[in-house]
């Protein structure tokens, strides 16, 4: 079977690092996306998010001959052997539910221009069901009608760590309906399969859910060590050590297991809203009627962070200065979707602090975002004259600074360590007041 030609429907975070690595794998990929000024960019070898190590194979994509963009439906169609949707399914206004629009559209755009015989694989993460509905929309729309197959293979990319993700995935999940979708997938992925990643093969309900499942099971994860901080917090327990001791146990492990001020970002908040959402839907509610409070939990670690912060400013923020360490919801990211850092900040300042806010690449987005917050430009520029530091994303350049140096040009040497990422002994060593969620 000779290589299929790739195109990718969407070029945000997903489809720009799948159409950049489907490229460097030797595919010739043709990237589609509605947004002009996008497809200027990406052709112009620029990379429009934070993403290490991405831009360095965007050009070698390029410089290749393999890859390129357009905003040009009809292009695709012609193009494209292997078609592959990786829009955003953000969460409706106003409900939990999935939005999704963007699905929607790129399979309407797409449809008509499809001629012969074609793969359409989706990627976005989207409630239990869509690829069903899909399948018939398709159908109905494009020129070759039966010929034209939908098959579903979710992504499980990390922010900071998606080129590795992609090129050397943990698995692969193949949610199809014939042999030849199957084939279709496995000569898409044999640079990868022949690398060692095992394959699972599955109908398109089961593909559907891998990725909400997933995530529902790391929420719950990082919820269950949380809810405990929340007990250590009433009995004076520690719960860094409770959690080290629950590592050690080969059933539960110590992935996932870090407490602190809990999960954002474009992924798992929305993902566990839309699953629970789905299946009271489906009637099924109950069932994961759980993911309700494992979320409740989660938003409740960022009001206790400022509970922490007030406490240290001496019972109330009103006037007090704050240097706010991390916007983006993660390191290695500049994506602040549902960031608890910023949603700390935003806390803060509503309570009548004075807060300035530092993040080493997602100070852009942030000030588009909360442009009332104040902004500086290195940690230690946001900490000049702070009553209290709070390092809300766990960034290396954060761990890593010398808490003397620190001390050096606060006001008052009194930290609260938001992810449990700095070394307490060294902090009161130093002379700091340290405080973290869980510990006494």
């Amino acid at each position: 079977m000779s290589a299929p030609k790739i195109t990718v429907i969407g070029t945000g975070y997903l489809g720009a690092t799948h159409a950049i690595c489907m490229a460097v794998l030797g595919f010739d990929v043709l990237g589609v996306d509605v947004a002009q000024d996008k497809v200027d960019r990406l052709n112009a070898g620029q990379v429009p998010f934070f993403e290490p190590g991405l831009p360095e194979l965007l050009v070698k994509a390029l410089e290749s001959g393999k890859l390129r963009f357009t905003t040009d439906y009809a292009e695709a169609g012609a193009f494209g052997d292997v078609h592959f949707v990786c829009v955003g399914t953000p969460q409706l206004a106003g409900s939990n539910a999935a939005d999704l629009r963007y699905v929607e559209s790129a399979v309407t755009a797409l449809a008509p221009h499809l001629d012969r015989r074609v793969l359409v694989v989706g990627k976005s993460t989207v409630p239990v069901g869509t690829a069903a509905r899909l399948t018939g929309l398709l159908r109905a729309l494009a020129p070759a009608g039966e010929q034209v197959e939908l098959a579903w293979n979710p992504e499980f990319l990390r922010e900071g760590f998606a080129v590795e993700d992609t090129l050397r995935p943990d698995r692969l999940v193949f949610g199809v309906e014939s042999q030849w979708a199957q084939d279709q997938l496995h000569t898409v992925f044999a640079p990868i399969i022949e690398q060692g990643s095992p394959v699972v093969i599955t109908d398109l309900s089961t593909a559907e859910l891998v990725k909400v499942a997933a995530n529902s099971f790391l929420a719950t994860k990082i919820s269950y060590i949380n809810a405990m901080a929340e007990v250590c917090e009433a009995t004076g327990a520690d719960v860094h050590q409770l959690a080290e001791a629950l590592s050690y146990d080969s059933r539960i492990g110590g992935r996932f297991l870090r407490p602190g001020l809990g999960f954002g970002g474009g992924c798992l908040p929305k993902d566990i809203r839309a699953f629970a959402h789905r299946a009271e839907e489906l009637g099924i509610g109950q069932a994961v009627a759980f993911l309700h409070e494992v979320d409740a939990i989660n938003r409740r670690r960022r009001s206790r962070t400022v509970d922490l912060v007030r406490e240290l400013a001496g019972g109330s923020l009103r006037g007090a200065r704050i240097a706010a360490l991390g916007a983006a919801f993660k390191p290695n990211s500049d994506d602040i979707r549902d960031a608890p850092a910023l949603d700390v900040a935003r806390m803060l300042q509503e309570s009548g602090a004075k807060v300035r806010v530092y993040d080493p690449e997602a100070l852009e987005n942030a000030r588009r975002a909360y442009p009332n917050l104040e902004y500086a430009h290195s940690t230690l520029d946001a900490a000049r004259d702070a009553d209290v530091v709070v390092l809300l994303t766990e960034w290396t350049e954060f761990r890593e600074i010398d808490p003397a140096a620190l001390g050096d040009v606060v006001a008052q040497r009194k930290v609260v360590d938001g992810r449990h990422a700095l070394d307490p002994v060294a902090y009161r060593a130093a002379g700091w007041e340290y405080r973290a969620l869980g510990r006494p």
